[in-house]
């Protein structure tokens, strides 16, 4: 039987409790399935209060770099979160003292990836992370594994759950947003900073982490087009759901010939696809490869033990022997690619709301038709002080085209309001 391999732990919040707890529950099996002892000798935290689980047979570190250069230690497990700071300077320490690195770390890897996993490949470590995309769904493994042998032609997917309960909700419960947003918020699903969640930040992070490994690229999040869910009304969802749709909050990565578009943003999906199934808090992951086709993986986004379960199994690779490049390929290969602003051409949901003025409609028209984009269907409504509520589809259309449109529609003088442009998305 092999030596056992020895992890310290850096985080003790809800993701390495759930770690600490498989170890001590499935140590037989863990065990049987890797052909070692999986054992934790060392832990770091910013406090040494009571977690609901024993710490008293490991030793204790307060600071975390002194953890990941420990002679104990063989798997430096970041949990603490962070793009920067003792995050980033521990799993540097680590990699540098010749330990391999278990993270969940979706802002140290989009912001520093191609550095870190430069780093550890020099010194002949493994840098993993599937902890850090989508929870329990093993959407890393899939792409640098199961799907290895095809060119992944486009990544989409609803990434963050707690987006995803918001938009829900509303439509369930015919919640505005501000009433949704506050019940997310009072039930502990959104971040201290909500911003990270309702902004987008989170799921752009999650997408950067896929692009680079689909299209053998270096990481880009500045690249992201980013959007987030706070300008999604009770009205849109109540006339998408008419149109036979749902809104969610999109992940979208395809490499075109400008170059890789990376999107995060609200966007319409069919209501009978398996993302407009999609409820609460679960995230959803589609691969579309050349060979193999569509992939949907389906699971929870997040909470201790799926997150816990995604660690283990990075930690389990470790004990079994299986090394990889951090990102599928080795990153001194990985390219530098320019980032496009839109993929295919798509149809477009557009709300704005119009002054009350003769030939308001017109001008909206022809402003889009000057652009080259043609309206597929308009609805106006009932005014309201003054002010028209109107909706248009556009038929198949590019973004550039749309945005282009949309530009020239404040010197029109009819906008009451700035208009929303939702990408249609067929899936």
């Amino acid at each position: 039987m092999s030596e056992p391999l020895r992890l310290g732990i850096a985080g003790l919040g809800t993701v390495g409790v759930g770690v600490i707890r498989i170890i001590r529950q499935k140590a037989a099996q863990l065990e049987a399935r890797t052909g070692r002892k999986v054992v934790i000798t060392a832990v770091s935290a910013r406090s040494q209060k009571d977690r609901g689980v024993p710490l008293d047979g490991y030793a204790w570190e307060a600071d975390p770099v002194k953890l990941a250069t420990r002679d104990d230690v063989d798997v430096f497990v970041e949990l603490m979160g962070g793009a920067d700071g003792p995050a980033k300077e521990s799993t540097e320490a680590a990699l540098k003292a010749g330990k391999d690195v278990v993270t969940a770390n979706k802002a140290m890897l989009a912001e520093h990836g191609q550095e870190l996993a430069l780093l550890a490949e020099g010194e002949g470590r493994v840098l993993r992370f599937e902890a850090a995309v989508a929870g329990g769904i093993p959407v890393i493994k899939a792409l640098t594994e199961g799907l290895a042998g095809n060119d992944i032609t486009r990544v989409i997917g609803v990434m963050n759950g707690s987006c995803n309960y918001i938009l829900t909700r509303m439509e369930n419960a015919n919640l505005t947003y501000e009433e949704a947003f506050a019940e997310a918020d009072g039930l502990g699903y959104l971040e201290a900073d909500p911003e990270l969640d309702v902004g987008g930040i989170d799921a752009a992070h999650k997408l950067a982490l896929l692009a680079a490994i689909s299209f053998g690229t270096q990481v880009k999040f500045d690249g992201v087009q980013l959007e987030g869910i706070g300008r999604v009304t009770i009205e849109d969802i109540r006339q998408a759901a008419d149109m036979g749709y749902k809104i969610k909050l999109l992940g979208t990565a395809q490499m075109t010939g400008r170059g890789l578009v990376q999107s995060m943003s609200p966007c319409l999906v069919p209501a009978t696809s398996p993302l407009g199934q999609l409820e609460g808090g679960t995230n959803m992951v589609v691969l579309e490869g050349d060979h193999v086709g569509q992939i949907v993986l389906r699971g929870a986004g997040a909470g201790e033990g799926p997150t816990a379960s995604a660690v283990m199994s990075d930690v389990i690779d470790i004990a079994r022997g299986l090394r990889l490049p951090t990102f599928g390929q080795p990153a001194n290969t990985l390219k530098t690619t320019p980032s496009a602003n839109s993929g295919t051409p798509a149809p477009y949901y557009l709300r704005m709301t119009l002054h009350d003025k003769p030939g308001a409609l017109a001008k909206v028209a022809t402003c889009l038709g000057d652009a080259g984009v043609s309206i597929h269907r308009m609805r106006q409504y009932d005014h309201v002080d003054d002010k028209a509520p109107v909706l248009i589809v556009t038929h198949t259309t590019s973004r550039d085209a749309l945005d282009a449109a949309l530009t020239k529609l404040p010197a029109t003088g009819v906008l009451a309001s700035e208009p929303v442009a939702l990408r249609i998305e067929e899936v």
